[in-house]
């Protein structure tokens, strides 16, 4: 995705910022102005998250809007809460997945299906997309404990570098 993205911002790298941010927290651009679902966020508060000048902000949505394939992406982004801080205080476990190579396929599969095939029922799975993210990782919630003896299955997958439970 991002390099698709990346030629419209290449040369601007306030607006990659601005963007970058944007994607990872599901923020859109409606009527001139960035929401996060339904909540309309100031341009200053998004220059501060961002390290830029709210200058850039008005920038960055000119530039969205202008675009044809930009407006597509940047009109349809939904924000998506990640369950991780709140799974212990659900009584669920939340367990991080270090990839040795993010790009490679297939690690997802084959460490749900060893969750699944365990009786256990995976609440949330998100990956953070690798050229989006300098350090990306696979977080799973499920709504109960994952065995101990899982542990070891799981980071013998091919692809899986660490593991962290949460």
């Amino acid at each position: 995705m991002w390099e698709t993205l990346r030629e419209y911002f290449e040369k601007y790298p306030s607006q990659e910022k601005i963007v970058k941010l944007m994607l990872k927290y599901g923020l859109h651009v409606r009527e001139g102005s960035i929401y996060c679902g339904d909540v309309q966020i100031a341009d200053s508060a998004i220059a501060r998250a961002a390290g830029v000048d709210r200058r850039v902000v008005a920038a960055t949505i000119e530039t969205i809007m202008k675009e044809k394939n930009l407006k597509e992406v940047f009109s349809s982004l939904t924000p998506t809460p990640k369950l991780k801080d709140a799974a212990h205080a659900m009584g669920w476990t939340a367990l991080e997945i270090i990839p040795t190579d993010a790009r490679q396929t297939g690690i997802l599969a084959r460490v749900s299906a060893i969750i699944a095939d365990a009786g256990v029922s995976i609440r949330q799975a998100i990956v953070d997309d690798p050229y989006l993210t300098d350090e990306p990782h696979m977080l799973i919630v499920t709504e109960s404990q994952i065995p101990p003896t899982l542990l070891p299955v799981i980071k013998s997958v091919p692809g899986v570098k660490n593991l962290v439970l949460i």
